[in-house]
């Protein structure tokens, strides 16, 4: 799929500059803006998640104290 991009100018803390910086160098990004285009595509898949368990919450409930237990158990969480 290709994509129309569109070049911005944005200003950035030192530290999230020197991170992304660092991604790079460090051959976890292409380039700066690709480090901060998967930036943004975490938050919006975040955003999305969080739409989609509120929306089963609404629809089933919130777990149980048991249920997260449950869970805690199957996951090897706890003992």
């Amino acid at each position: 799929m290709s994509m129309t991009r569109q070049k911005i100018a944005i200003t950035l803390p030192e530290e999230q500059v020197a991170a992304a910086r660092r991604a790079v160098a460090e051959g976890r990004a292409a380039s700066v803006s690709a480090y901060i285009s998967q930036a943004l595509a975490r938050r919006d898949a975040d955003e999305e998640m969080a739409e989609t368990i509120a929306e089963i919450y609404a629809e089933s409930g919130y777990p149980t104290e048991e249920d997260r237990l449950w869970a805690r158990r199957v996951l090897g969480l706890e003992p």
